[in-house]
């Protein structure tokens, strides 16, 4: 399901991960950056890993540190990318975690929204 793209409706919590993500891509010179918040309210920050033996995207790799971190579920994800559109396997990882109803935040590397979906 695909959420309207509009900064209005998103709140200080969700903001804070867009830009999180941000700084990782930012900092690591990584194709995307992503940020996870828990049940708990803490926060997974990563970018893409891409190991000759292990290849992850930034979301993943952010639900996996938080899954090792003892995250028992997932309030919101969000992901700075080029890209237009969250990868199924991305949405499918924080599914597993969070639920379908989880939203996944997509926004540019200037910070801006493009899109906020479920991740059912």
């Amino acid at each position: 399901m695909t959420l309207k793209p509009d900064h209005g409706d998103l709140g200080a919590e969700d903001l804070k991960i867009i830009t999180l993500a941000r700084s990782a891509r930012a900092r690591n010179g990584v194709p995307e950056g992503a940020a996870v918040r828990d049940e708990t309210g803490r926060t997974y920050v990563a970018g893409t890993v891409a190991l000759e033996s292990l290849k992850l995207s930034a979301l993943q790799t952010a639900v996996a540190m938080a899954v090792a971190s003892g995250a028992r579920s997932l309030e919101a994800a969000a992901v700075v990318s080029t890209s237009e559109a969250a990868s199924d396997e991305d949405r499918a990882a924080v599914r597993d975690l969070g639920g379908p109803e989880t939203p996944v935040l997509l926004a540019g590397p200037d910070g801006q929204l493009r899109a906020a979906v479920t991740a059912g």
